[in-house]
């Protein structure tokens, strides 16, 4: 009698343990890792998430910028970290894309990491520089069809989000481009902007100030609908290339094996994070919003980057492109 009630107690205060877990954490400040340089969109998108998830945390969350090779340094060092909700990471895009991308990849994608959510999808613009003479995304497509060879195409590095996007592109109209890469997305607007390449697709953070001021051209935007902040603009699907849709998302991830209790407290202050009134007007500066409730939750950041890796993987491995 004695043994099984010891037992009791012991499988008790076990199961006690992981809900007091939760409440205490977090007893330090979290950090997030960002794969990519300060001042960059993902890094300016965390930094927000940061301060508005550290206030129902109640804790400040670091930032530490871990760059490099596309962003699967810094993933890697999550992968490997201590799974006990300290070390977070917030990638894009190419958490799906890596797989295909790099032949010796140093961490699983869907293996290697407890999703907590998505935070938000941020949509892109295909543009030019404004001497080049298209008028609109048919005349383009003619135009660069009749013009093999001669059309340059330039992006921020393998893996990135202009990049990706001229891979699709050019899928989607069955001709090459000349692809230059750059060492990020500004040097690439520079050469756009200065006639050096002529073609160019990014994220809204990069290209709205451009378009509203007019100092480039604008064929039309990668979402399903027309965004607020340009309603004048197309979107790619409306102009021509029926169901063109890239936007750059962004999930929040934490090693595996981190404790249930503790991902569960991640997603409440993720979900609660993304309803702040001040992260979302911060966002809507950035031509972006947050996802909606139902899809920041492990389930549907699981789903979403199998249907990514799916999706990507195909148009990636038919290019060629590849990174060791």
């Amino acid at each position: 009698m004695l043994k099984r009630a010891a037992i009791a107690c012991v499988a008790f205060a076990f199961g006690a343990a992981l809900p007091a877990a939760a409440q205490e954490y977090p007893a330090r400040p979290p950090v997030i890792v960002v794969p990519f340089s300060a001042g960059g969109p993902t890094d300016t998108l965390t930094r927000h998430l940061a301060v508005a998830m550290g206030a129902i945390l109640k804790q400040q969350i670091i930032i530490e910028n871990v760059v490099g090779a596309g962003g699967t340094i810094g993933a890697a060092k999550v992968a490997k970290a201590k799974p006990d909700g300290y070390t977070l990471l917030v990638y894009h895009i190419g958490m799906a894309t890596a797989p295909a991308l790099y032949r010796r990849l140093p961490f699983n994608p869907a293996n290697d990491f407890e999703p907590i959510g998505l935070i938000s999808d941020v949509p892109m613009t295909f543009i030019a520089n404004e001497k080049l003479p298209p008028a609109n995304l048919k005349d383009l497509i003619a135009y660069v069809k009749a013009n093999k060879g001669k059309i340059s195409y330039g992006n921020a590095g393998l893996g990135a989000a202009s990049h990706l996007c001229g891979l699709l592109f050019m899928s989607r109209i069955d001709t090459d481009l000349n692809t230059v890469p750059y060492k990020g997305t500004g040097p690439a607007l520079a050469a756009l902007l200065g006639n050096e390449i002529q073609l160019m697709c990014d994220q809204t953070t990069n290209t709205t100030g451009h378009i509203l001021s007019k100092k480039v051209k604008v064929y039309g935007v990668t979402t399903r609908t027309r965004l607020g902040v340009m309603p004048d603009v197309p979107t790619l699907s409306e102009s021509g290339l029926k169901d063109f849709e890239i936007a750059i998302w962004h999930g929040l991830y934490a090693p595996k094996g981190t404790p249930k209790p503790i991902v569960d407290r991640l997603v409440a202050s993720l979900q609660a994070a993304l309803k702040d009134a001040r992260f979302v007007e911060n966002l809507a500066k950035l031509a972006t919003e947050p996802v909606a409730q139902e899809r920041a939750t492990p389930a549907a950041l699981r789903a979403h980057l199998k249907a990514e890796m799916d999706k990507w993987g195909p148009i990636i491995r038919k290019a060629g492109v590849y990174a060791d």
